[in-house]
């Protein structure tokens, strides 16, 4: 149920990325316009093609999650290691799916690909004020890694 995304996918992905954009516009319309989607079609079939942004489906005939991912590596910086980390971009089950551990199965299949491809770390960002995902993530076992903070100038 869970595998690479293809062109195909494309509009329930878009349908997706709008449900995202709407929790975030909720959270913080200052910052998100609504209803938008992060990725335009074209956008989604170059990444769709790049090996180093996979995206994973949950596909039960019709997509009901995502996974983006993005590799991360700093190689010969000055002050970070070279160690491969896998980004989770976005991560979204269908508001119609929730409960049916959809989100829990699509992170253990990004743990388990990061895994095989001996990542060191996968990594996501929550924004402040997205209770329900930061709870998810808690509770799958992720831990704050850093803390982006800011002052709002009037």
């Amino acid at each position: 149920m869970i595998r690479l995304a293809e062109n195909k996918d494309i509009p329930d992905i878009l349908r997706l990325l709008v449900q995202v954009n709407m929790v975030h516009h909720i959270t913080r319309p200052d910052l998100f316009n609504g209803p938008a989607t992060k990725y335009t079609q074209d956008e989604l079939k170059e990444i769709i093609k790049d090996p180093l942004r996979p995206i994973f489906v949950y596909d039960d005939g019709k997509v009901l999650g995502y996974a983006f991912c993005i590799h991360q590596q700093h190689i010969n910086d000055n002050i970070l290691t070279d160690v491969k980390t896998l980004y989770i971009d976005d991560l979204c089950v269908d508001e119609a799916a929730r409960g049916k551990h959809i989100g829990h199965k699509l992170y253990d299949y990004v743990i388990d690909y990061a895994k095989k491809n001996k990542y060191y770390n996968v990594t996501l960002n929550v924004w402040e004020g997205n209770d329900s995902a930061m709870a998810f993530y808690k509770s799958i076992g992720l831990k704050v890694q850093k803390v982006g903070m800011e002052c709002i100038l009037k």
